[in-house]
């Protein structure tokens, strides 16, 4: 079983949704740490990987060795896929 840490970036932004859609994505975060690759995609030209909640994207870093799911940035999609 994997290992989420939230990045300070990630949970600011989980702060100021509104608790549905916060609930929502903490879930999906939450299903995914059994066996995180089924989910989450590799993003083109990247070392990061995406999951989408709805509207929403979760950028992270899939440490394999560590068993540890780092989640980077959560956002809607439109201007997520920025380089932070």
């Amino acid at each position: 079983m994997f290992t989420v840490i939230y990045d300070e970036a990630a949970l600011q932004y989980l702060g100021r949704l509104e608790t549905k859609v916060k609930k929502r994505v903490i879930e999906k975060i939450s299903s995914t740490k059994e066996n995180p690759h089924r989910y989450f995609k590799r993003l083109v030209g990247r070392q990061e990987y995406r999951l989408r909640v709805g509207d929403y994207r979760v950028i992270a870093d899939i440490d394999d060795r560590m068993q540890r799911i780092s989640i980077l940035f959560v956002g809607p999609r439109e201007n997520v896929y920025e380089k932070q």
